[in-house]
């Protein structure tokens, strides 16, 4: 994201290396984290009278006691799969809705309109890759077996093998099960990130108008805070999405049915804590993934900039 106009152009291209190598490298060190938290979102412990729920420690070290700490990784094919398309989708249509909505006479773009231009862009991304991806990464998530154990035959036994049986057995419509919720999920996250994101690095700028671009330390402090902000603002979506996505269904019921069951069964049985359920390792992965994916992100974008390999003419400044 250039600090002004006198940029090269960032081009598709390097939306999509750029966005892949810092969406990878996030994935891989944060992986660990969001396998603990839907294992947490998933758990049915605290139910019994006097009990507390499983906390983020002691789930992560059941996990690794019982699956090996392989098993952190559950689902990683799954994520790795998507996270170039995922982050060319972010990046890319973010900057497009923003060139829409930027005012024509002066090409800035007001913070009510960064922040609807992120909403799109999340969307986009639910829709065209998040929800199959996550629906694929939950059901690997969600199998307790042992990785030392070649005799405990898991029902998914990788990310291509998942996708194949989900739909051979549930149908092609199964991998956009809680689409609804997902969509709200990143909506709701990258409006939040990206406004926040923009607004504090031009923050940064203010107090260091000398600096041309900002120490790589200092993107990743900003996306650390610009990244804690959605998780707290859509923790019960994101815990209902999870469990709506490892469910099966009978077919005939509708989507709202789904959900309203699960809210109403949650509400009942675990009360309105269970909806903040995994909100520790959420916050612990995307915070930091945010910080990693944004200073990653900057630096490529640098580099391939300073290659002269982007020859296209959209933009991503502020």
């Amino acid at each position: 994201m250039s600090r002004n106009g006198d940029k090269k152009p960032v081009g598709f291209a390097t939306h999509i290396t750029a966005g892949g190598i810092a969406g990878a490298m996030e994935a891989i060190c944060c992986q660990p984290l969001d396998t603990i938290k839907v294992r947490m979102q998933l758990s049915k412990s605290g139910m019994a009278p006097g009990t507390k729920p499983r906390g983020f420690l002691a789930t992560g070290l059941m996990i690794v006691r019982r699956e090996t700490p392989l098993a952190l990784y559950k689902g990683l094919g799954a994520v790795l799969s998507g996270i170039v398309p995922k982050m060319a989708i972010r990046f890319a249509s973010f900057e497009t809705y923003k060139g829409w909505l930027a005012d024509k006479s002066t090409g800035n773009t007001r913070v009510g309109n960064i922040f609807i231009a992120g909403l799109a862009a999340g969307t986009t991304e639910a829709v065209a890759v998040v929800c199959p991806m996550e629906v694929v990464k939950i059901r690997l998530q969600a199998q307790q077996h042992s990785l030392a154990d070649p005799l405990e035959a898991p029902r998914y036994r990788n990310a291509g093998h998942a996708v194949y049986t989900i739909i051979r057995e549930e149908g092609f419509s199964a991998l956009y099960r809680g689409v609804s919720l997902t969509a709200l999920r990143q909506a709701t996250n990258q409006g939040a990130n990206f406004t926040a994101y923009q607004e504090l690095k031009k923050l940064a700028h203010s107090y260091q108008p000398d600096l041309k671009d900002l120490p790589s330390y200092q993107h990743m402090v900003i996306g650390l805070i610009s990244g804690a902000m959605g998780p707290f603002s859509n923790a019960p979506i994101d815990t209902i999405k999870t469990r709506l996505q490892k469910a099966t269904y009978e077919p005939g019921t509708t989507a709202f049915e789904r959900i309203a069951a699960i809210a109403k069964d949650m509400w009942k049985r675990e009360g309105v804590r269970s909806f903040y359920k995994g909100i520790t390792p959420r916050v612990l992965r995307v915070a930091p993934g945010q910080a990693i994916v944004f200073a990653v992100y900057e630096k490529v974008r640098g580099i391939i900039e300073t290659m002269n390999v982007s020859p296209s003419q959209d933009r991503y400044s502020e």
